[in-house]
């Protein structure tokens, strides 16, 4: 099939995208009809697991005594690496890491020995959730304990450097320029410290899993996880079968943050499990569990240097990140990313920095790489603002990319400048005092701070399924996941308008391995991947319907040539002629067509070729979007107040406005910024988990002890869209949000407590110990 103009071409007004549609899924939600990984408990025979961990972080298991607990009343099994069935192949060694996928790298209760605490040691299986509780309590393991290592920070930790970082995506060592020399040269020279503590993901959903074995060689698997075709490939992989003898659904989630993009260890004990006990098993995380089970953002410091011309122009960057890894990879979020593009340098350089430690391994969490490191960038382009009297919106603008620095593209869409401008309009920005510790409410300290916010496009490719009907209604199918954030409702949009229906006339269905592959929930593909598949999928039913009419003799486009037929709202019709056609339904009937399906591959990023040079056959254009750098732009603005007797800060007002390509939803998409808004918010004033140096142990592992923001800690937040058409990306020109939303928004509540107090905190969360300690500092 040639491949057809974009949507814009063919819906210059469509009708539901882009409106503000109540969630279709949203009355199943809120009347428990919704059903999570959890909750399928109609199946025959299902027991119930619970996780015995480890109490220590380094060591060996030296026995166990499960006299007390086998006696208990349904308990049918407690699994050990010594009785435990065996797998084809485990991520322990490294042809099995690359097969099934990082970041699990270990599995557990494949071997005696202990790498962390929190570890799972054993898995009991019983007939209810408190038989299995009660049994677990009374399992005795005995150890041989090791001193651990916690951090980077522990003076016997080694450093080492390594090749590549982030699943081997980036490189450890990056060098454009002459970044020392034009740092020597450079008249304005900073050299700041960054420090970012370990954050935890913390969905309201804990990992879930519940493992049916329908056959000896059949598997249905209820997983609570972002991705269903990722761990269909990574548990397949590891119990020797084909993707097709596993199934994976996952038809809610509440919640991930990253945390849930790659299958962890507790899914194929409890694979494993059900095969042993030969009924099906449900195993639900504790919330202590979440922080020991399914990875965390590193605890990292980074090191950045800039140098400027004495008006403000960059002339050299160069990043340092130093960060805990485990034992057995070399996982960094790949801060660098973000400071070697966002302005205009003509000269950087990024190292990383590892050791490793007894600990879980780190993994994906919202915006990895570009959180962190744009806090260190956007703290430092404000600390140079003040160094030369600049206004911090200026600086930015004083270095403004044009193109990407890091590759010298052009953008395929860059809509920053105008995003600058709404936000400082909405925020009143040029009403800002420019004298930091100057304003006040009351007792109470103002500042005002700004950040910008950037999310490259990650390459994609996805498949959809669209089946319409004569009788006017559709059913569209993806196996994509929806987070929380409204894949459901979106998608319904777009097959509606691209068929040219009501939307209460068409059912999204996803979740599933047995639909079309879609990818993870993640790194913002999902919006353009998924909602682009589902236009070429609908482009394929028109595709064979427009055929069927040119060779129908009592159709009016009979013998025209396909190519001279267009499709407006579910009517076929020439384009010379738009009264000449007829629509969808009615020929339909008349050819006794009882439903025609169409199937179509959606790419987002570099892989998508322009629709409609390609459409025109233009091969001067036709690899021109592989040539285009891809990235969401934004801008973050923040009031904050605080209390300088007792170190408190309160966002007080929030300004964002992004520039991120076609907008699907505007009530979902305005809620997503909103929720990574506020993400972002609770990193920067309150998110730590500390982990004890001699123990290498958790010590606020649960939500009472692990703050996060509530409505309380919130302000009514402002968020707008500025208009983007980007022809390059994908066919529906959509860019994702999930990342951009948090990306900036540490650096802008910094820079407004700076405002505020005089005095710079570069190490999250910045809390009221902190605010006060800089406070004595300085008297």
């Amino acid at each position: 099939m040639d491949i057809e103009p974009s949507f814009f071409e063919t819906n210059p007004q469509a009708g539901a995208v882009g409106q503000p549609l109540d969630r279709v899924d949203g009355r199943a939600k809120v009347t428990g009809q919704a059903k999570y990984s959890a909750e399928y408990n109609q199946l025959p025979g299902l027991t119930h697991a619970v996780l015995k961990t480890s109490d220590v972080a380094k060591g060996r298991i030296t026995g166990f005594d499960t006299s007390a607990a086998l006696k208990q009343p349904g308990v049918l099994a407690i699994l050990t690496h010594q009785n435990l069935p065996k797998l084809a192949k485990t991520p322990n060694d490294a042809d099995g890491k690359k097969a099934i996928g990082a970041p699990m790298g270990f599995l557990p209760l494949t071997t005696d020995q202990i790498h962390y605490a929190g570890q799972p040691v054993a898995v009991v299986v019983a007939d209810t959730l408190e038989r299995a509780q009660h049994a677990a309590a009374l399992l005795k393991v005995q150890y041989a304990a090791e001193k651990p290592l916690a951090s980077y920070e522990d003076p016997k930790a080694e450093l080492f450097d390594p090749e590549a970082v982030q699943d081997g995506k980036t490189k450890g060592h990056t060098v454009r320029g002459n970044p020392k020399a034009a740092f020597a040269a450079a008249p304005v020279q900073l050299t700041h410290k960054y420090d970012h503590a370990i954050n935890h993901h913390n969905p309201m959903e804990p990992g879930a899993t519940t493992a049916h074995w329908e056959a000896a060689d059949r598997l249905t698997i209820y997983e609570s996880t972002q991705g269903v075709s990722r761990t269909q490939k990574s548990v397949s992989t590891m119990l020797g079968l084909s993707a097709e003898q596993v199934r994976v659904v996952t038809k809610y989630l509440g919640g991930g943050f990253g945390c849930k993009g790659s299958a962890w260890p507790h899914t194929i004990l409890t694979v494993q499990a059900a095969r042993a006990v030969g009924r099906p098993v449900k195993l639900s995380l504790t919330r202590p569990q979440m922080f020991t089970s399914m990875g965390h953002r590193e605890d990292q410091t980074q090191t950045l240097r800039l140098g400027a011309t004495k008006d403000g122009k960059l002339t050299a960057l160069i990043h340092e990140k130093t960060s805990t890894t485990s034992p057995w990879d070399n996982y960094a979020e790949p801060n660098s990313k973000i400071i070697n593009l966002l302005y205009e340098c003509p000269n950087f350089e990024a190292s990383y920095q590892l050791a490793r430690a007894n600990v879980m391994t780190s993994t994906f969490m919202r915006a990895p790489g570009e959180a962190p490191g744009s806090f260190a960038l956007e703290c430092s382009m404000d600390d140079l603002a003040y160094e030369l009297g600049i206004d911090p919106l200026e600086i930015r603008l004083r270095n403004y990319a044009e193109k990407d620095p890091s590759t010298g593209q052009a953008w395929s869409s860059k809509s920053l400048k105008q995003c600058y401008a709404r936000g400082a309009e909405l925020f009143g920005w040029s009403k800002r005092n420019p004298k930091a510790g100057a304003t006040r409410d009351g007792r109470l300290l103002v500042g005002w701070g700004m950040a910008t916010a950037s999310y490259p496009v990650h390459n994609s490719q996805g498949t959809a399924r669209a089946r319409l009907y004569a009788d006017g209604h559709a059913v569209v199918q993806a196996g994509a996941t929806d987070l929380g954030t409204g894949t459901y409702t979106v998608m319904t949009q777009v097959a509606a308008d691209a068929l040219g229906l009501p939307v209460d006339k068409v059912r999204f269905e996803l979740g599933d391995t047995k639909l079309p592959t879609a990818p993870n929930s993640g790194g913002s593909v999902a919006a353009g991947t998924v909602s682009s598949s589902v236009y070429m999928a609908v482009q394929d039913v028109w595709q064979k319907l427009i055929k069927a009419a040119v060779l129908d003799k009592k159709s009016p486009l009979y013998r025209a040539k396909p190519a001279d037929v267009e499709v407006k709202q579910g009517r076929l019709q020439l384009k010379a002629d738009p009264k000449k056609g007829e629509e969808f339904g009615a020929l339909m009937k008349r050819a006794e067509i009882g439903d025609v399906e169409g199937n179509g591959q959606g790419r987002y990023g570099s892989g998508y070729e322009d629709a409609q040079a390609a459409a025109n056959a233009d091969p001067s254009k036709k690899d021109e979007a592989a040539h285009h750098s891809m990235h969401s732009f934004g801008a973050h603005f923040c009031e904050v107040k605080v209390d300088p007797e007792l170190g408190t800060v309160r966002v007080t007002r929030w300004v964002s406005v992004h520039g991120a390509g076609r907008i699907l939803n505007a009530k979902t998409a305005r809620s997503q910024i909103i929720g990574g808004s506020i993400f972002g918010i609770g990193c920067a004033l309150m998110e730590s988990t500390f982990r004890d140096p001699n123990y290498s142990r958790y010590t606020n592992a649960s939500l009472a002890d692990y703050h996060i923001p509530v409505n309380a800690d919130i302000p009514d937040m402002t968020v707008e869209f500025v208009e983007e058409h980007d022809p390059y990306i994908n066919a529906m020109g959509v860019k994702g949000i999930g990342e951009i939303s948090m990306v900036g928004v540490a650096a802008a509540v910094a820079n407004a407590v700076f405002h505020a107090t005089g005095k710079r905190v570069r190490s999250l969360p910045i809390t009221p110990n902190k605010i006060l300690e800089t406070k004595a500092a300085s008297a």
